[in-house]
């Protein structure tokens, strides 16, 4: 599974209205769909390799885009055969299957398969899940090479349904942009390798996949304090902190002090008992402060977190801070990154509703915070309506402790300075990129040791 890095994402709603902006500056919407049909056919020619292609238009535009591509290839001399559901339902897609020379056959259970499948079904535009026998017949090209023209059909777009779709491709095709099924669960895993096909929209760029960012190098005139100063408060299980800890030194920053723990990871990290918090907290040098790493929820807790935010210090809260600091983060003068997993994130937001996306920017505007939704599908969101979505994670982060070693990050990199949304951006990569150099076997500690 891949996704292109730092690519826009458009919702089914936020890509029409880039498509009629388009038109308003004079490309039709029929050259929009040529561009597309082109890109399938040029996807599709070099999957299939010479070998039968099958494509299965639907109704609408997406059935559209089927229709240009099918002719496309059989002018190009391959072997293509054209299934549809059902007549075109749009002006578009039936001006597009008008220009196909070829016949049509009727998709259903006797249509013979090929191997390679063009799915055109539905894309974004499915408004229910598929009918029984639809699905069952879809299932019976699992066999076949897929290629999904914009989603896999029986998914929903906006990844706001937990749709499955029948037919998993090994290529989706998204043209003019990522849809937020590409990089949500469970779609996101249906899609194989996802694959951005400019037809000439000006997407914006306020959601998009995560960039590919490159370790940041100290500047030649670098000291430990500029390169950021690190304040993690430990709980009552240190363990936890401790990993945080690591982690923020490892993430680059250039001094890391470890308060309430009795030992360091590192010898560089310096440790401090709890009667220091409050110094600590006051010292101008400290550049961020994480908290909630092994700390569960009660009066300590609550006692240490009112104190970080009064300080007015960046904050990092984790776990059972963020529902501690919540009654006064969004009229707290203070960044912060909250860094809740699916368990943590509802019981804090329990009214919020809508795809993973909608989710964790409702959070944000509600927090006045950047809020790193973590998963195997990480959205993390701020408080303006930026996203970046973070798929595909690693699975080998799916252990105990890997939670703590991103709040160090995001430390790392907010104690730097400058927005704390780029530096949770940062941060996540950093935890990706780190648990793909390690792989197999990998466990927390391994984030900060290897």
């Amino acid at each position: 599974m891949s996704i292109p890095p730092d690519a826009p994402i458009l919702t089914g709603a936020a890509m029409r209205e880039a498509e009629a902006a388009c038109a308003i500056q004079g490309t039709s919407l029929s050259e929009l769909m040529d561009h597309a049909g082109a890109a399938v056919a040029d996807t599709a020619w070099r999957m299939a390799a010479g070998a039968p292609i099958l494509v299965l238009c639907g109704p609408g535009n997406n059935g559209g885009d089927g229709y240009v591509a099918a002719q496309i290839l059989a002018e190009r001399g391959a072997n293509v055969r054209v299934a549809a559901l059902t007549e075109p339902a749009t002006k578009l897609a039936t001006a597009a299957r008008a220009r196909w020379n070829g016949p049509v056959e009727t998709l259903d259970e006797q249509t013979k398969p090929a191997p390679l499948i063009v799915d055109a079904l539905f894309g974004v535009g499915l408004s229910r899940p598929l009918a029984d026998s639809l699905a069952a017949t879809l299932r019976r090209f699992a066999a076949s090479r897929i290629l999904a023209v914009d989603v896999p059909s029986g998914a929903d777009g906006d990844g706001a349904k937990d749709w499955v779709p029948p037919l998993r491709a090994d290529v989706t095709l998204a043209p003019g942009a990522l849809k937020p099924a590409h990089v949500l669960l469970p779609t996101a895993a249906a899609c194989g390798r996802v694959l951005l096909a400019p037809i000439g929209i000006s997407a914006n760029r306020a959601m998009r996949s995560l960039p590919a960012i490159p370790p940041a190098k100290p500047r030649p005139e670098a000291h430990k304090f500029s390169r950021g100063m690190v304040l993690v408060f430990a709980g009552p299980m240190p363990g936890a902190a401790e990993l945080t800890a690591a982690a923020a030194l490892r993430a680059g920053a250039g001094y890391v002090v470890l308060d309430g723990s009795e030992r360091a990871p590192f010898a560089a990290i310096v440790v401090e008992g709890e009667e220091k918090f409050g110094e600590r907290l006051d010292d101008p040098r400290v550049g961020a402060v994480v908290i909630g790493p092994g700390f569960p929820a009660g009066d300590e807790l609550l006692f240490d977190v009112e104190a970080a935010l009064d300080s007015g210090k960046p904050l990092v809260l984790d776990a059972a801070a963020i529902a501690a600091a919540l009654p006064r983060l969004s009229e707290t003068p203070c960044k912060a990154i909250l860094t809740p997993h699916e368990g943590e994130f509802a019981r804090t937001f329990p009214q919020l509703y809508g795809s993973k996306i909608d989710r964790a920017k409702a959070a944000a505007v509600r927090t006045q915070a950047v809020v790193v939704y973590k998963g195997a599908d990480t959205i993390i969101a701020a408080p303006d309506g930026r996203v970046v979505a973070a798929w595909p994670g690693s699975p080998w982060l799916a252990t105990a402790g890997t939670g703590d070693v991103l709040a160090g990050a995001c430390g790392a990199m907010l104690a730097r300075g400058g927005d704390p949304f780029d530096a949770a951006v940062a941060a996540v990569g950093w935890h990706i990129a780190q648990a793909a150099r390690i792989g197999p076997g990998l466990v927390a500690d391994d984030l900060v040791k290897e």
